[in-house]
């Protein structure tokens, strides 16, 4: 039982011990990605930023923009490789491509990319190395190579010592002797080979630099991996922080209305039956001109007011004929001078009237209202239907000119001044604001604050709901970005992008305030002179 215990421990030890000494042997990683990629280097010169990728026997070249991360186009790259200079070829996708026959299957390889663009030149020194798997080098240890030895050459002379023991112990036993021995060498000369000899790494390396794939992904520290092939992609841009003041903003809701000048209401006078011009009635949206004809109001008459209408007729035409008369008899009196001309006159003035009453009064009974334009512009709103009746005071037609229109905004505390003003729709799209007045009254306990629109009113309608950016006279202190490179995380937080190498990126928690309708103010989370993706940052969050 003894022996076996014997030989069972001088096993371990002897097993132990390459273990150990591999845990010590340590080369020089890449920075560890969850899934291999392709071996690649990085380099930063200038507002330079160079990305060397070894794929397919080819050194593949990104060159960016370090301030903007844009491509860098028509720029002429020569390198400095293993077997010589070498130019590289530029590819219509933007990027960069060098043979690479020097490709040994070494861990890593030394090259030097001189870039030139119109009257700028930088040297760029790159280190190719193959990025190793977070899995696979998870449970490493950052043990020196000399304490690797040590631990291996203190685990052998243990295995050792214990199976001279063992033999000692029982010299009758010959097999168990010849085992020991066994095991002793075994211990002795196996082990020490084993603790280095047993890591191919040769293999491995030509292994990791002949394989690999560009694939995004999240980083077991929270940073995110995103080769350039993939940044270009989602055309991913960022932006140099800057601090400084800027005013402070209030948001506002609003509702974009039609200039009072450039707009105006068709109403009916009275009640009656709505009739379409020769032409009809003009459509939504269609252009009319001030004084056109829209349409008739044709007034109803109730059978007791054209009895009425009937007497006074009758009243009236009895009343021409006797004055028709009297006209008449005047006429033959003034030629024998038995009157003065003046009673002939004053007849014939009361006949003219007498017919004009007749005159109107048929008008009435005949002819409808005539609706026209007030204002030059287009048919906003129309309730027309032929035939229909129309009330008193019914809008008929709403006329607006649609490069004219206000925006009304609501504000529960008094703005004794507003700077530059800005509204957002519900879709994203900016328009630029002019201040124009505020109530000095309450409306539902708020205050009324009129904005001009600025510019081209294109896709912008009355009646749609904006939020309104005004600023205020009061500074605040901070980073301006725009609202696109802020996303809000599903707890609620909300962060930015840190662009902190040329591959990855890292999540900045911030504390933001409104600025206007584009941009935000961050007054928390970020340092100045950071490069922050304003860009793609929706796209960069969708990485897992």
């Amino acid at each position: 039982m003894r022996v076996c215990l014997a030989l069972i421990t001088t096993l371990l030890f002897t097993l132990l011990a390459p273990v150990f000494a591999h845990e010590g042997h340590s080369h020089d990683e890449p920075v560890r990605t969850a899934t291999p990629v392709a071996p690649r280097g990085e380099a930063l010169a200038g507002d330079f930023e160079l990305v060397a990728v070894i794929r397919n026997g080819e050194v593949i070249v990104y060159l960016d923009r370090f301030a903007s991360n844009e491509p860098v186009n028509g720029a002429v790259i020569e390198a400095l490789t293993p077997s010589g200079s070498d130019k590289a070829i530029a590819n219509e996708d933007g990027t960069y491509r060098l043979p690479a026959k020097w490709i040994d299957g070494r861990d890593h390889y030394d090259l030097i990319f001189t870039v030139t663009l119109g009257e700028t030149s930088e040297v760029l020194p790159v280190t190719i190395v193959a990025a190793a798997s977070h899995n696979e080098t998870a449970g490493a240890r950052s043990i020196p190579i000399w304490m690797s030895a040590l631990i291996a050459l203190v685990a052998a002379l243990l295995a050792f010592a214990v199976g001279v023991l063992a033999v000692l112990r029982y010299p009758n036993l010959l097999k168990t002797k010849v085992l020991g021995a066994a095991v002793i060498l075994f211990a002795a000369f196996s082990s020490p080979a084993q603790s280095h000899d047993g890591d191919n790494h040769g293999e491995t390396k030509r292994t990791a630099l002949q394989a690999g794939s560009d694939v995004s992904q999240r980083l077991p520290d929270g940073g995110i991996f995103v080769p350039k092939s993939v940044q270009r992609l989602l055309a991913i841009r960022t932006a140099l922080t800057k601090d400084g003041e800027h005013p402070k903003t209030i948001e506002l809701p609003g509702r974009v209305i039609p200039d009072a000048n450039a707009s105006g209401y068709v109403q009916s006078t009275l009640a009656g039956r709505l009739l379409p011009p020769p032409n009809g009635f003009p459509a939504l949206g269609s252009r009319v001109e001030k004084g056109q004809v829209l349409a008739y109001v044709e007034p109803p008459i109730q059978t007791i007011d054209v009895s009425d209408m009937r007497q006074k007729e009758g009243e009236l035409l009895q009343q021409i004929a006797i004055v028709e008369r009297r006209v008449a008899r005047f006429e033959k009196l003034v030629e024998s001078n038995t009157i003065a001309r003046t009673q002939l006159e004053d007849a014939r003035t009361e006949l003219d009237g007498l017919r004009q009453r007749k005159a109107q009064l048929d008008k009435i009974r005949r002819e409808p209202e005539v609706l026209l334009a007030p204002v030059s512009g287009v048919i906003a709103e129309a309730n027309t239907i032929a035939g229909q009746l129309a009330q008193p005071n019914t809008v008929i037609f709403h006329i607006v000119d649609p490069s004219r229109l206000w925006v009304e905004a609501l504000s529960f505390d008094a703005i004794p001044k507003v700077g530059q003003a800005s509204a957002r729709t519900h879709n994203g799209r900016t328009i630029s604001l002019v201040f124009r007045g505020s109530a000095a009254a309450l409306r539902n306990q708020s205050i009324a604050v009129h904005f001009a629109v600025d510019g081209s009113t294109e896709g912008v309608w009355a009646g749609q709901f904006v939020s309104v950016f005004a600023s205020l006279p009061d500074k605040r202190r901070g980073i301006l970005l725009p609202r696109a490179a802020v996303i809000r995380t599903a707890n609620g937080q909300q962060v930015v992008f840190e662009h902190v190498s040329a591959e990855r990126f890292e999540v900045r928690e911030v504390k933001i305030e409104v600025l206007d309708a584009d941009n935000v103010l961050v007054t928390a989370g970020i340092a100045d002179a950071k490069r922050v993706v304003v860009q793609g940052a929706e796209l960069l969050d969708q990485v897992r």
